[in-house]
């Protein structure tokens, strides 16, 4: 593998360094996701995993563990309106754009609240479109209501800089690990594990094994990742445990800390082991 070249990212005005690795591999940013995005340097990041908000907290009501309970995550997660909400995901597209290399991708999560407008904002910012995953979930939460069908998919947009992006694809492996076929776009996996939550939970929490499979399709070889809506930490952990420089961004210290937690585990030696491995990293 060659040397990690560093990210400095200690001079931006509208970020708090929260942690990071000695050599800088690994970093957590605090503070506005669009703010720091606008003042990252042009062309400096390879992958995005971008989750940001659904839109869902509207007062209504899931099942979980067999309960009804409330769908409201914080503010951050309410509705502005159509035309507020599109005109947001067009601002930090817009600036996720700026920060990819010119070959570089992006992974956007979402359901039918969001995603549309994210798949316009794409068109509308001149992204280059190259799949629509379908992560189909084996056992949603049943509908309550009992008027809807079950929701039990979410869509994940997979986008190129632009059209003359040269973007990677770790076909062969994707093929591999598919059983010598073609991998399809819709992908069966379960909801984070409990194995997952040992350090707490965040209500948007997406699998390891999701993000795991995104990145090794996507990343070259010592690529920088990053999470401009970092939450658990979950695309962190995927990062480092691949070898991959990783950058989050998030505004709640709490889900900082539980950041924090997973992705030094994550570079534990008992959890790196293995042929090939590389030796924990350092922390500071």
């Amino acid at each position: 593998m060659p040397t990690a070249k560093r990210i400095d990212l200690g001079r931006l005005s509208a970020a708090t360094p929260y942690w990071r690795t000695r050599d800088r591999r690994a970093q957590l940013l605090q503070g506005d996701s669009l703010e720091i995005l606008e003042e990252m340097p042009a062309e400096s990041v390879d992958t995005i995993f971008a989750d940001p908000p659904y839109f869902l907290s509207n007062g209504g009501t899931t099942c979980k563990n067999g309960r009804r309970t409330s769908v409201n995550k914080g503010k951050w997660d309410r509705s502005k309106g159509a035309e507020e909400n599109h005109a947001f995901n067009r601002r930090w597209l817009a600036a996720c754009k700026r920060v990819l290399k010119p070959n570089g991708t992006i992974w956007v999560s979402g359901t039918s609240h969001v995603i549309y407008s994210v798949g316009f904002a794409m068109q509308q910012l001149a992204f280059k479109q190259l799949n629509e995953i379908v992560w189909e979930k084996p056992n949603p939460p049943p509908n309550l209501s009992c008027r809807y069908f079950t929701h039990a998919t979410e869509s994940v947009l997979w986008a190129a800089r632009d059209r003359k992006s040269k973007h990677f694809f770790n076909y062969a492996r994707m093929r591999e690990i598919n059983g010598g076929k073609q991998m399809k776009t819709v992908w069966r996996m379960t909801a984070p594990s409990k194995s997952e939550k040992t350090h707490g939970k965040h209500p948007t929490q997406k699998p390891l094994s999701l993000l795991d499979r995104l990145l090794e399709a996507s990343c070259p070889e010592d690529s920088v990742v990053l999470d401009p809506f970092n939450g658990s930490g979950t695309t962190g952990v995927a990062a480092v445990a691949r070898g991959f420089r990783y950058i989050g961004i998030e505004r709640e210290e709490k889900y900082l800390e539980l950041s924090k937690a997973r992705i030094q585990e994550a570079l534990t030696p008992s959890r790196r082991a293995g042929k090939g491995a590389r030796p924990p990293l350092r922390v500071v």
